[in-house]
């Protein structure tokens, strides 16, 4: 598929009721697919202000795409990877989370980062953090935004200070189709989420206010979240208006999972398989989370444990105004001690 094919293909006119049978609708969904990938690339890569489509038609055709996967059967595509969920932010997107919460020029974090960020851990102990950041945390349906259901959230502010606490706790459910009150809410193994949870409430795509107050919130705070491309993937295709603000430089994200990798020590020592920057591990490993407890994978509270261990850790590494000084100034006075004892 060429992108003439794909803008074809979202312009058109398709009624899902005459998709009867599952090779049908796979093969639609697979091209939809391929299509929102093919879109939003030439849409990102294009100047601002000459793409050549609104962003519009790629959630459009995203919107479409999800009641056909309803109708094939979201179980049986829960091991079929999608084209439209991204891995991990982008280098750039890193060093600009850093450089605001540093308070200082994206070049100079950029300069210490080196190419494609290998040093950003580096450049995360470098300077000291601050501001009030909203902690975000989305429960969905699916892992591909273009397939399933953003049906949770939650949000709560904190100030970059290590004895600030979350605060302004928001939280909110929005309904899906209602074929999921017979066969049950897609994933609730993980998140517990029941239809009783869901029913009568209104989908996301449709509640405006919501979408305006969260597109107003992340234009004025910074995103953070834990594997902060997960959260962006889906508000790009869920939040109207959420692409074109990053593509214009409005919103900024922090990938906590990133600032765990970065610049949690312990993350190299422990074996890979053992997950160690999955923020259930990190939160334990930090004291923010009890040895017998397990993270409860609910919007708000994995936010405040979020927040909270990122605080922990921040403070471990004497990364908040005043406490390399004062970590300084107990290392000289020790070395002192030391000396005049020795004497």
């Amino acid at each position: 598929m060429n992108l003439a094919q794909a803008i074809e293909l979202a312009n058109a006119f398709v009624l899902p009721g005459f998709l009867v049978d599952d090779a049908a609708l796979d093969e639609e969904r697979r091209r939809n697919e391929e299509a929102i990938s093919l879109l939003a690339a030439a849409w990102w890569e294009a100047p601002a202000g000459q793409e050549p489509f609104s962003f519009d038609l790629v959630r459009q055709l995203a919107d479409r795409n999800r009641p056909i996967c309803d109708q094939y059967g979201m179980d049986r595509l829960r091991d079929l990877n999608g084209l439209n969920l991204a891995r991990s932010l982008s280098a750039n997107d890193l060093v600009r989370g850093v450089a605001w919460m540093q308070g200082r020029p994206v070049e100079d974090v950029a300069r210490t980062a080196g190419f494609e960020a290998r040093d950003l851990g580096i450049a995360y102990v470098e300077a000291p953090v601050s501001g009030t950041v909203c902690g975000f945390d989305i429960e969905t349906t699916s892992k591909d935004p273009d397939r399933g259901y953003l049906i949770n959230l939650g949000l709560a502010f904190m100030d970059l200070t290590p004895t600030a606490v979350p605060h302004d706790g928001h939280v909110a459910y929005f309904g899906i189709p209602d074929q999921y009150e017979q066969t049950g809410v897609p994933l609730a193994e993980i998140h517990k989420i029941t239809w009783a949870d869901l029913a009568g409430k209104t989908p996301f795509r449709e509640d405006r206010r919501v979408q305006k107050a969260l597109l107003a919130t992340f234009k004025a705070f910074p995103l953070m979240a834990h594997n902060a491309a997960f959260e962006d993937s889906w508000l790009m295709l869920h939040l109207d208006g959420y692409a074109e603000a990053r593509k214009a430089g409005e919103v900024v994200l922090i990938d906590s999972r990133d600032i765990c990798r970065r610049i949690d020590p312990d993350v190299r020592s422990l074996p890979r398989e053992s997950s160690p920057a999955a923020l259930e591990h990190w939160a334990k490993r930090r004291g923010t989370l009890a040895a017998d407890e397990s993270e409860r994978h609910l919007g708000l509270d994995d936010v405040f444990l979020m927040l909270t261990t990122v605080q922990a850790e921040f403070s471990e590494r004497n990364m908040f105004p005043g406490q390399r000084e004062e970590a300084e100034r107990k290392a000289k006075a020790a070395a002192s001690r030391r000396k005049k004892s020795q004497s």
